[in-house]
């Protein structure tokens, strides 16, 4: 995040304004209507990124829709989301290789992240959702929001980020849940003391 990207406001209102085709279905086997492999394919080559080789053009494909219709989705958007132009200059200074490896980043790990808590859709409705889309795709070609320092970029993504606020919510249910079984446990060996010094007596 040491380079400065485009400004924040613009593309969330690009994910906004993300037009019908990239929110159409995407092709898991037979059902659907948008490819997704070859949407991936045009971007690398629209942004001046290497062409994907068979194993990469894999990730964008699926045969199980119950298990990657919503990831898919996200990369539809998420690839409308990329085709800016300012970040085709942002990126202007890499070489294909590079853009091809932050760019695959963001459509793989980072999209595969966001899509296991939240529906796809929700990224382009929701202004959180927007803001946390665009922030992980920046922090995922080096770049950080115009007029922001890195600390800035850093902790408004990690106050965003879905996948870490539903961390600390499972770690605080198991701190309680642990909590209640020493209370338990405890309450168990007073009654237990009592009862035994009751007999005693």
């Amino acid at each position: 995040m040491q380079r400065e990207g485009p400004p924040l406001e613009a593309l969330t209102r690009r994910l906004a304004e993300t037009p019908g085709d990239f929110l159409a279905e995407p092709r898991i086997g037979k059902l659907g209507s948008v490819n997704v492999a070859a949407v991936v394919a045009d971007l690398m080559l629209d942004l001046g990124a290497q062409p994907l080789d068979d194993p990469q053009v894999g990730a964008f494909t699926s045969a199980d829709p119950r298990k990657d219709r919503n990831r898919l989705s996200l990369t539809l958007i998420t690839a409308w989301l990329l085709r800016d132009d300012t970040l085709k200059a942002a990126l202007a200074g890499a070489s294909p290789a590079e853009r091809q490896a932050s760019l695959l980043g963001v459509l793989t790990a980072n999209v595969r992240e966001l899509a296991e808590l939240t529906q796809a859709p929700r990224f382009v409705a929701d202004p959180d959702r927007r803001e946390e889309l665009v922030r992980f795709a920046l922090k995922g070609l080096a770049l950080r929001p115009a007029g922001e320092s890195v600390e800035q970029a850093q902790d408004r993504l990690a106050t965003l980020n879905t996948a870490e606020r539903q961390r600390v919510i499972v770690a605080a249910r198991a701190a309680e849940e642990r909590a209640r079984a020493v209370r338990e446990a405890m309450a168990r060996k007073a009654a237990e003391e009592a009862a035994a010094k009751y007999n005693r007596e």
